[in-house]
């Protein structure tokens, strides 16, 4: 096992690896984990128009939304944490498959938020597996409210032939239509633009195509799963997107969203989204 620093795609990066030939890469830039290969394949969307100059935000892999969700607040989209340069954590042997990366709030973070916070993320890599965990802790002594999500890109082979199962029985909020009900569907299928925010099942989901199917699933602490796919009319808008990107990936996203986590001060808060290969 081994943890090497390397620059991908030009961004600052960290790489772990197993003997086992399992790897992911993780970048300083948002702590944002660009790349997860399992089974001799890679198992995370990362658009090939990503914009990687250090400063905007990066179109796939699995971005970090904190302290803001998409825009429900006045922050920038998403809030900052995507945005920031993390600082790596010490490998430890206790923790050996375990990529770590922490942002503390600084001069760049009080421009946009007044807090004293430390985040941590922390990527376990096993064989077939790899669990996302984010801690926030408030250091400071007033309490404050945040949302969160893991926005996660699944890598698929084609949209088309996708289904996502365990959603069915989830209240659901269609964004696209501004309309709240109760999923019917035993899986979900996907042919045009999908943006739904759902109720978390306490059950896993499981992403099946005819290469592989992905189990997945999340911390009870995440209470929203946010699935996502552009369709073909919204990914030909995106800038950092090909025309034909939204084939070939779909969010399945750990959040915290509709009701804000209310942090007082030296209390901690933690979230994880976990995918294995089945």
């Amino acid at each position: 096992m081994s943890i090497q620093a390397l620059e991908f795609h030009g961004l600052p990066a960290l790489r772990l690896a197993l003997p086992e030939g399992d790897a992911i890469v993780v970048a300083r830039h948002g702590a944002q984990v660009l790349s997860w290969t399992s089974g001799g394949a890679e198992r995370l969307y990362l658009s090939p128009k990503a914009l990687m100059d250090g400063h905007s935000a990066i179109r796939g892999g699995v971005p970090i939304c904190f302290p803001q969700f998409n825009q429900r607040g006045s922050l920038p989209k998403h809030g900052f944490a995507r945005n920031m340069a993390w600082q790596p954590e010490p490998w430890r042997e206790s923790e050996p498959g375990e990529l770590a990366l922490v942002l503390h709030d600084n001069d760049a973070t009080r421009a946009f938020w007044p807090h004293a916070f430390r985040a941590r993320l922390a990527a376990t890599l096993k064989p077939r597996s790899l669990r996302i965990t984010l801690t926030v802790d408030n250091t400071g002594a007033a309490p404050w409210s945040f949302a969160a999500a893991l926005h996660t890109y699944l890598r698929v082979d084609d949209i088309a032939d996708v289904r996502l199962e365990g959603l069915q029985g989830a209240n659901r909020w269609d964004a696209v239509r501004d309309d709240r009900h109760v999923e019917m569907a035993p899986a979900l299928r996907f042919d045009a633009e999908f943006d739904s925010v759902y109720a978390a099942p306490s059950r896993g989901l499981r992403l099946v195509q005819p290469s592989a199917t992905l189990a997945i699933t999340q911390s009870a602490s995440c209470t929203e799963t946010v699935v996502w796919n552009p369709g073909a009319l919204l990914s030909a808008k995106l800038a950092d997107m090909p025309e034909d990107g939204y084939r070939h990936m779909l969010c399945v996203e750990a959040a915290r969203i509709d009701e804000a986590v209310q942090l007082f001060g030296g209390a901690q808060w933690k979230g994880w989204q976990e995918l294995a290969l089945s």
